[in-house]
């Protein structure tokens, strides 16, 4: 009955279901994304080379390097709160 009720409705609902699935999509990939540890240190990494090839003036370095080391805590605190399968 459940797949009889989505085709007779599909005409009225298919959109609107369509647009929240593709918002629950975005919503997980920039969860995703945003959670990645290995981004982060990734580029932790890129900054530590920039600042080694002269790139980046040592003020600058310690302010990047201090908000990269508060977002990847902050990654790793809500990761634990979530627990395993978050």
């Amino acid at each position: 009955m459940g797949l009889l009720l989505d085709i007779l409705t599909l005409p009225v609902l298919g959109a609107p279901r369509f647009v929240s699935w593709i918002g629950q999509k975005l919503v997980e990939e920039v969860d995703r994304e945003s959670l990645d540890e290995g981004r982060v240190r990734g580029e932790l990494l890129e900054l530590q080379q920039r600042f080694d090839a002269g790139e980046v003036a040592e003020e600058e370095y310690d302010r990047q390097e201090k908000a990269l080391l508060e977002r990847l805590n902050a990654v790793r605190e809500l990761k634990a709160h979530r627990g395993p399968q978050g």
